[in-house]
């Protein structure tokens, strides 16, 4: 089957979209990825087919770009609807358009992330099956709210509508560009509600969120997708100050920026206080010019490869590093600035393997001292390898695969 699978987001966000085409490709089907054009190097290194979507997301990633506004506004989730949607908005005809020429002759669309209702709307425009995809649920359920809301301040009883309440605004503040989109593209009629009938499949871990009872059929927990382990070797400094000593600290804050970047590098230099530690500075800007001589700067390392042999992780919360680290056995300490970080950042602590995260934006050097302290503890460690190990047999591409081959033959995807 010809597969066209949508997305656009950071690289986090497309990463595990470019590991689902490869799986998809080895299981003798066709597919090709549309994303961001700075996103698109692992599946690029994978062998996929690619095609770069209009737009710039590091751009609008930047200090005066519409994300900026969701850092300093991360508890807000009207900031994170309104700041999602300039982006998508901005570019969904030349997103739909695309997407309608690309996919032309494919069996099926999968769409994910900020491109999602694009994707949909191709799918119908061509007359062909959507499967949506996601690294965060956003199916409603009973058991946990809305990962766009502090886990901490919605009561129970208001789980379930905390997700119809975040997906009507996510839906309002994309509706009208898309029907726009819609008109001019496709001669499409405007719609006035979600989708809500086309099967969805997860990308995150059972090990982390299990499958909630009170899903419809059509939605999947698969596990993370992650793409085959690269024939990498580390480069020789990496390796040097790896061997010399023990098992240091991680910190990366993946495509986060719009923060202020010197106030949190003093931050971690103060509360690391001195223990090793490997710092990938990623998109934050954090200045790595004349930092103590127990820090090593690193570029972009695989995670497989390098989280087992840290001592622990600091991140920012994003799904992919989170299961990254979670996959690795090894303790988080979180620091969430937008989104589902904080979502991420609770299923952690809840698990045992995390304390209970100090957002980005209130960080001192003396929450994540103690938050390096808990992680350190013998029983956080040892709760950490469990999950791990558990994590490590789940095959989550397999799973999706097979769900996907399932839908579009109109069978139940008994996941």
């Amino acid at each position: 089957m010809k597969i066209a699978v949508l997305t656009y987001g950071t690289e986090g966000d497309a990463r595990p979209l470019a590991a689902l085409c490869r799986a998809l490709d080895e299981a003798g089907h066709s597919s090709v990825l549309l994303a961001d054009a700075s996103t698109l190097g692992a599946a690029q290194r994978l062998g996929v087919r690619t095609q770069a979507l209009a737009g710039d997301i590091r751009g609008a990633l930047g200090a005066s770009g519409a994300i900026a506004n969701v850092v300093a506004h991360s508890e807000r989730p009207g900031a994170a609807a309104k700041a999602l949607a300039a982006i998508a908005n901005g570019n969904a005809t030349a997103w739909l358009r695309q997407a309608v020429e690309t996919a032309r002759g494919s069996e099926a669309i999968v769409c994910a992330g900020l491109a999602a209702f694009v994707g949909l709307s191709a799918a119908e425009a061509l007359r062909v099956p959507a499967v949506g995809a996601g690294l965060f649920p956003l199916t409603p359920t009973r058991d946990f709210a809305s990962p766009f809301l502090p886990p901490s301040r919605v009561p129970r009883w208001l789980h379930r509508a905390s997700h119809h309440l975040v997906n009507a605004m996510l839906w309002r503040a994309f509706r009208p560009a898309v029907n726009a989109a819609r008109a001019e593209v496709c001669a499409l009629p405007p719609r006035r509600r979600m989708w809500s009938t086309h099967p969805m499949l997860y990308g995150f871990s059972p090990s982390l969120v299990p499958r909630p009872a009170d899903w419809p059929a059509n939605a999947a927990v698969c596990g993370q997708w992650i793409p085959p382990a690269p024939d990498w070797q580390p480069p020789p400094a990496l390796a040097a100050f790896l061997a010399a000593g023990e098992a240091p600290v991680y910190i990366g804050f993946g495509s986060m920026t719009g923060f202020d970047a010197a106030r949190l590098r003093q931050v971690v230099v103060d509360g690391v206080a001195g223990r090793r530690a490997v710092l990938h500075p990623g998109w934050s800007g954090i200045d790595t010019q004349g930092l103590p001589t127990n820090f090593h700067v690193v570029g972009e390392v695989p995670h497989d490869w390098l989280f087992p042999r840290t001592s622990l992780v600091v991140h920012h919360g994003g799904s992919g590093t989170t299961h990254s680290a979670a996959r690795a056995g090894v303790p988080s300490v979180v620091v969430p600035f937008a989104g589902d970080q904080f979502f991420w950042a609770h299923q952690l602590a809840q698990a045992g393997v995390a304390p209970d995260a100090v957002a980005g934006s209130r960080l001192g050097a003396d929450d994540l001292a103690r938050g390096l302290a808990f992680a350190g503890r013998p029983e956080v460690r040892a709760r950490a390898l469990a999950l791990g190990e558990k994590m490590r047999a789940e095959d989550g591409l397999s799973r999706a695969v097979e769900a996907i081959e399932r839908s579009l033959a109109g069978r139940a995807l008994r996941l």
